[in-house]
């Protein structure tokens, strides 16, 4: 049977089956786990969070990798800048990573806060789930603030030429890899409420420009919170300042984000957008909702009885035959 036919399925003919697989599969467990809607976290997947038993930082020789890097591209230690023998790079990446061991607890805390807030919000299913690309770095802080909250929390892994592997904090049923970067993008889409984009490099960048040009363009059916994380560290990377000046965007692209520098700010700011955006409507809806239906009830119950004559009185009930 075609479907049991592994050299067709690996085919180019069955890349169409491979790719509608990874739409359908993981639309299948969201159902079954009962998920709403998600709040995004993108950022560095190329540094380890502080360790607890001796703050070491070591970086990863690739995005999402579990090998480290060569030692002359690792931070300098305290010994080597005593010494003198540190590199240029070696000593600017050693306060780099202590910077970057902030952000990790910066977005450990910050899931933490929001999943805590989200499992109080009275439903049926999950709301504001906190997803990341199932990586290291920024990505296993944001998992593992959600799982010490005692919150389900979303990996959306992707299978890379080199070694890598998803983080552990990550809840089982919820663990997805993907093979196509495009079908792994559309479910950090799909499913969105918020985007919180910490420090990070190209594929942080390319996660956020995204979201952000589909904002703009307004070829999303929802509106959806984005925070900036670290304005610090994101005003040296880019200076959108410059684009508004030259005309390449409009003044009010700057509204799409906003920026946060603490985990309380940005919690603060993400509840605000979730609740205007959607638990404020919802609530509406459903107070709209039971009155109409306790209308209608009273209607029913006003009128039980009742016949033809007693609504139309008997000349007009006699001419309705």
């Amino acid at each position: 049977m075609a479907y049991e036919n592994p050299t067709f399925l690996n085919s180019a003919d069955g890349r169409p089956i491979r790719i509608i697989s990874e739409y359908l599969e993981p639309l299948a467990r969201f159902r079954r786990e009962q998920i709403q809607d998600t709040v995004v976290f993108f950022g560095s997947a190329r540094f380890r969070g502080k360790a607890e038993a001796d703050h070491e930082m070591e970086l990863l020789a690739n995005t999402g990798s579990s090998q480290a890097a060569p030692s002359h591209e690792q931070p300098a230690s305290v010994p080597q800048i005593v010494e003198g023998t540190a590199t240029d790079l070696q000593r600017k990446r050693a306060v780099a990573a202590v910077q970057m061991a902030r952000y990790y607890e910066d977005a450990r805390r910050l899931s933490n806060l929001l999943t805590a807030w989200a499992m109080k919000i009275p439903s049926r299913r999950h709301r504001f789930v906190v997803t990341s690309g199932g990586g290291p770095g920024i990505m296993e802080a944001a998992n593992r603030g959600a799982y010490e909250a005692g919150g389900k929390t979303i990996g959306l892994n992707i299978r890379l030429p080199f070694e890598q592997a998803p983080n552990p904090y990550i809840t089982p049923s919820l663990n997805f890899e993907f093979h196509y970067f495009f079908m792994r993008k559309l479910w950090f889409a799909y499913m969105s409420k918020a985007l919180v984009v910490f420090p990070g490099g190209f594929g942080t960048l390319d996660e956020m420009f995204e979201i952000l040009t589909l904002a703009q363009t307004h070829k999303l059916a929802k509106k959806i919170t984005v925070l900036i994380y670290g304005s610090e560290y994101w005003k040296k990377v880019f200076n959108l300042d410059v684009l508004v000046d030259t005309g390449a965007i409009s003044p009010k692209d700057i509204e799409l984000f906003q920026f946060a520098d603490t985990p309380e700010q940005a919690f603060e700011l993400l509840k605000q957008g979730l609740t205007e955006n959607y638990l404020a409507p919802e609530a509406a809806a459903e107070k709209q909702a039971t009155a109409e239906a306790a209308a209608v009830a009273a209607g029913k119950e006003l009128m039980s009885g009742w016949n033809v004559e007693d609504f139309l009185g008997p000349e007009m009930a006699k001419t309705s035959k």
